[in-house]
């Protein structure tokens, strides 16, 4: 099939999921020239449609395609919500043996996230008529059969380190303004969970972020415009028109937030424009430290572990006899 006829006849498919999924993906195959399943593994062991796997919330589901050590490939209709897609997958994913790549597609539009441990997560999207380019149609064909090429060059640890270091010179100008260490500790991980839960949407529309750069041009708003944020999430309530949900814990136990000037700020607004939904949150003990104690500035390694080594305890202990494989 070539992509000319693949695209014409996609983009004119009304089809539910249910009915369209299947020979979306063997035309597909046919466009990229891989193999189908029943042709690559006519016992379905390690590439099929339709491979059993337990969610990790619990509960049995389905995956739509399934290649061992390449995918998990979820359908739905189109125009439907490819996050959904992607969310289950994520429930199936170590069922399926961790796959390096999770596909989400609506017929329309294929999202390809990265799922490799201790890697910076990449997505790259490709709609129909993004196929008429040989590029992109070489993209997918990786999916099938090279995954290592869409691999992300940057790790979770690398991340980690590259935030935990302007946090650590943001503590020091802090710390040499005159403010209490243990103040600037606490200070800097409301900062830092700001931006986390802006990262995965507990705070909408990039509120800390839209935040900061307000407080780049008006340097001395920053702190009531950051008391009015933390006292929301405190206690849950409105900051403008927008609803911020309570966030139990303790953490915001008070509103007080510490003057920055435009440096600090730009140190702050720098760090949150990383992707803080793909940094280890054993970030939080580093920075409490180094808010403590200046002498603590170089030593991320003192108490850091990695994902890898933590998965290297968690995999045998927890999962294998969990999730064992179906």
């Amino acid at each position: 099939m070539t992509p000319l006829v693949f695209i014409k006849k996609w983009k004119a498919a009304n089809l539910k999921e249910r009915s369209a999924a299947q020979e979306h993906f063997i035309d597909l195959c046919r466009v990229l020239d891989e193999p189908t399943p029943a042709e690559a593994d006519p016992n379905g062991e390690w590439y099929c449609f339709e491979r059993g796997a337990s969610k990790l919330t619990g509960g049995e589901g389905w995956a739509d395609v399934w290649k061992r050590g390449c995918f998990g490939w979820e359908y739905k209709g189109k125009r439907k919500d490819l996050k959904a897609a992607y969310v289950q997958l994520q429930q199936y994913s170590v069922a399926l043996e961790s796959p390096p790549l999770l596909v989400a597609c609506d017929m329309d539009r294929f999202d390809i996230y990265t799922n490799w441990t201790n890697t910076v997560q990449g997505t790259y999207t490709i709609t129909l008529d993004d196929l008429h380019e040989p590029e992109n149609r070489q993209r997918l064909k990786w999916v099938f059969s090279d995954p290592e090429r869409l691999k992300p060059g940057k790790t979770r640890q690398t991340l980690t380190e590259e935030a935990a270091v302007q946090f650590a010179s943001l503590a020091q100008r802090l710390r040499d303004q005159g403010h209490d260490p243990q103040t600037v500790a606490h200070f800097i991980n409301w900062l830092v969970f700001c931006m986390f839960a802006e990262d995965i949407g507990l705070l909408p529309s990039d509120m800390f972020s839209r935040m900061l750069e307000h407080a780049l041009v008006r340097p001395d708003d920053f702190v009531s415009m950051a008391q009015d944020l933390f006292r929301a999430m405190q206690s849950g309530g409105r900051v403008g028109f927008e609803h911020v949900e309570w966030f139990n814990g303790g953490l915001f136990d008070t509103e007080e937030a510490l003057p920055l000037d435009r440096q600090d700020v730009e140190l702050v607004l720098k760090a949150a424009r990383l992707d803080w939904s793909d940094i280890d949150p054993s970030i939080f003990g580093t920075l409490f430290e180094r808010g403590l104690d200046p002498d603590k500035r170089s030593q991320l390694g003192a108490h850091y572990t990695d994902r890898d080594k933590i998965m290297m305890l968690v995999e045998p202990v927890i999962i294998r006899l969990w999730f064992p494989k179906t």
